[in-house]
């Protein structure tokens, strides 16, 4: 065996986009960021003394997790396979070396171990030298994923290439007699339009609740409310790629939650920090033709969920009244883009809903811990022991909101509006069933982190929306 290993020249790995479906610098940034706000004003520190210098910085900050990394099976198999043969393995990367070696250990797969020092960053040119003053012409074979590869493989006694494109792995197999190529690219588009959440985009419909409720139906509002859902649910799409990169590592440890594009490797981070000002950017300049007041209340709802994803969802309680706010200012946004003033009834029935909802929510995830064994949420400030006070909160507030709506039913504003209110007292008993039945399906661990995404599935919840719309047309019409 060890005759035969020296005939076989060392097979080399990259790290990023190679052996993990990743790159540890923006691992790294995002792992930072999500602990600390002042890690962006580290990294330009560290930027400005090189790239280097910065990989190092971000590496002390808040090192990823090895043990959760997007590792790619294909490159796993291979290294593997090698060193079954008799091979020698090394790891060579641009990443920092305190991260190389932490995913080496994790692996141990490796006989040897370099990555950047704070001074070199050991990429593309300067890796092929490198590797050719260590390992010879010809004394290593390759296995990388990039253009930035090119110079390495050129020297390479063969190539292993990672998610190639074939226009890249045509210059690859010119350059070296002996490739292999494994894992084809995967089409970006599909987990991009996962990544962006649209089934979330139903919570946006909100935003034509004020013209249901003043029944104002007439071309011009209706207009203005489909401008308005399209706004909301770019510029929410961008908030949902940026919870998703702070989460990142807390979504790997997520039963569910790995599976999201960004933290199974899916999706490139690159990619997914460069959607978040794109979907941003067109959701703003949709609400520039709406009214002027719609405009400061979406970016009021962005400025509150940067800040509830950057702090307030660490704080308990809190983070429950933020969501809440932010269920009825998508209805608020509504409201001012077709203006129409919601009334006062409409928004504390809402406000008292939604916080029930968002009770929910995390009473749906405080029930997953229990059955996981997980005491503390990772990333929140909940434990199991709190399951019984949050259960109560969505009880109490769920059915506040009935009473409001019973009280609305009283209001003179309400006959005007309605041929026939008495109908809608047969709303009350639906909303009481439907917010009871919501609260226990949580509790019995039946039900997904969101209750609004899991309503929008769940057949039960269908119907009783079916139900709600018929009694409010008979109660117009009759």
């Amino acid at each position: 065996m060890a005759d035969h290993a020296e005939t076989l020249p060392v097979l080399v790995v990259d790290l990023d986009g190679t052996l993990i479906r990743s790159d540890m610098l923006f691992e790294s940034f995002w792992s930072g960021f999500a602990r600390d706000w002042r890690t962006p004003l580290w990294a330009i520190a560290g930027l400005a003394r090189g790239r280097a210098a910065l990989k190092a910085r971000l590496a002390t900050i808040s090192p990823p997790d090895p043990a959760t990394l997007p590792y790619e099976p294909a490159v796993l198999e291979h290294v593997r396979a090698w060193r079954a043969r008799g091979g020698t393995t090394a790891l060579v990367t641009a990443a920092d070396q305190s991260l190389a070696n932490a995913i080496a250990n994790h692996l141990d797969l490796f006989d040897a171990v370099h990555g950047s020092d704070g001074a070199t960053n050991l990429k593309g040119a300067a890796k092929a030298a490198w590797l050719k003053q260590t390992y010879g012409a010809g004394g290593y074979i390759y296995a990388g994923d990039s253009i930035a590869d090119l110079p390495v493989w050129r020297d390479a006694a063969g190539a292993v290439t990672v998610g190639l494109h074939p226009g890249l792995r045509a210059r690859v197999d010119a350059l070296c007699a002996d490739t292999v190529h494994l894992a084809p690219p995967e089409p970006l588009f599909p987990a991009a339009l996962r990544a962006m959440r649209p089934q979330q985009w139903v919570k946006n419909l909100l935003v034509f609740l004020p013209l249901l409720a003043a029944h104002q139906f007439h071309g011009q509002a209706v207009l203005q409310g489909v401008l308005a859902f399209l706004a909301f649910s770019l510029v929410a799409s961008s908030v949902y790629l940026l919870n998703d990169l702070l989460d990142i590592g807390s979504d790997r440890a997520h039963p569910r939650k790995r599976r999201r594009p960004l933290a199974s490797g899916a999706l490139p981070l690159s990619h997914g920090m460069a959607m978040v000002p794109i979907l941003l950017a067109m959701g703003l300049v949709l609400g520039l033709v709406l009214q002027p007041l719609f405009l400061p209340v979406l970016l009021g709802y962005y400025l509150l969920t940067i800040a509830y994803s950057l702090w307030l969802k660490r704080k308990p309680i809190l983070d429950i009244c933020v969501l809440a706010t932010l269920y009825t200012l998508r209805l608020a946004a509504g409201g001012a883009a077709m203006g129409i003033m919601p009334s006062v009834w409409l928004l504390s029935f809402s406000a008292f809903l939604f916080f029930a909802l968002a009770a929910v929510k995390r009473q749906a995830e405080l029930v997953d811990m229990a059955h996981r064994n997980v005491d503390e949420a990772a990333g929140r400030g909940y434990r199991v022991g709190d399951l019984p006070m949050v259960t109560q909160m969505a009880t109490a507030s769920g059915f506040v909101a009935v009473l409001v709506f019973m009280l609305y039913l009283n209001e003179p504003v309400t006959r005007d509006l309605y041929a026939n209110p008495m109908i809608l007292w047969a709303v009350c008993l639906l909303l009481l069933y439907w917010i009871a039945r919501m609260i226990l399906l949580a509790q019995r661990g039946q039900m997904d982190d969101d209750p609004v995404a899991f309503a929008v599935r769940d057949r039960v919840s269908q119907i009783v929306l079916v139900l709600f719309a018929a009694i409010f047309a008979l109660a117009t019409l009759l």
